[in-house]
């Protein structure tokens, strides 16, 4: 009977370590491909980086790099299942492995690079503030005594918070909240990122850009769960081949482009190979 027992327990044990072994690389390179599907959480309403458009479907900038990214490790760049997030929960998403890569606008941050990890840039940004014609915010000074709307979970609302405790924030946890706040005049501002804030201008009369960098030139980057190396080191191999194509550009010049048009140089956006000049 003893020996019964210790089959028994043997066997436990073994099933025990091997579900933790799943449970450990669920998300790794190997069953991502087994799975043939990779889960790319991008943005529903932060056009023209990452929206669903009027037939239910991603679109923009982040989207057609996530595509490449699906036919370079498939062969398909349908085998790939967007996964809608904000921007207060793109990090969660990671750590509960309801997606395997974040690629949503995601500014690399000290904070951030605690709990996940960030693979190399592919983009630049810094914040900027955006106001009505009639009332332009043109720097920080004149947003006291005024409220600020912001995204939470944003580097906005973390630059605000640490720098200038007295600005009043607004906070909303979507993109098409916190602009619609701004629309009906229930904040002076909204901040965010420069080169959102460009787009969105351009195509909402009456509303200017008139802080157009502030703080630190940040870099966005796609994040994968903390200590997933096989993946990262995957996406920054994927990064120096589409540099050599001058993907980011041809992704640049497909969706963002036509709404900057020469206003903007390419090269104050646009990060290839991974890494900066």
């Amino acid at each position: 009977m003893k020996n019964v027992w210790k089959i028994l327990g043997i066997i436990v044990l073994t099933l025990a370590i091997v579900s933790c072994g799943v449970k450990k690389n669920e998300r790794s390179l190997e069953s991502i491909k087994a799975k043939g599907v990779i889960r790319i959480g991008v943005f529903s309403d932060k056009a023209p980086f990452g929206y669903v458009d009027s037939n239910g479907k991603s679109q923009g900038f982040d989207v057609v790099i996530a595509k490449r990214f699906a036919k370079d490790l498939f062969g398909d760049e349908t085998k790939v299942e967007f996964v809608l997030v904000e921007a207060a929960n793109r990090v969660e998403y990671l750590e509960t492995n309801k997606v395997d890569i974040i690629l949503a606008n995601f500014t690399v941050t000290p904070e951030r690079k605690e709990r996940v990890d960030f693979a190399n840039p592919y983009m630049k940004v810094a914040l900027g503030i955006v106001s009505p014609d009639g009332s332009i915010i043109k720097s920080v000074d004149e947003l006291k005594g005024k409220k600020l709307i912001v995204n939470k979970g944003t580097t906005a609302e973390t630059y605000f918070t640490k720098n200038f405790p007295n600005i009043e924030l607004l906070s909303f946890d979507q993109n098409s909240e916190a602009f619609a706040a701004l629309k009906d005049g229930r904040g002076a501002a909204l901040a965010h990122d420069n080169t959102l804030l460009f787009a969105w201008s351009k195509e909402n009369k009456g509303f200017t850009t008139g802080v157009t960098s502030l703080g630190d030139i940040d870099t966005i980057a796609p994040a994968v769960k903390k200590g997933n190396v096989e993946l990262l080191n995957w996406i920054n191999a994927e990064l120096v081949k589409l540099g050599n194509e001058k993907f980011i550009h041809q992704a640049y010049n497909e969706t963002l482009k036509p709404i900057y048009g020469d206003s903007i140089d390419p090269e104050s956006v646009v990060v290839e190979g991974g890494k900066l000049k």
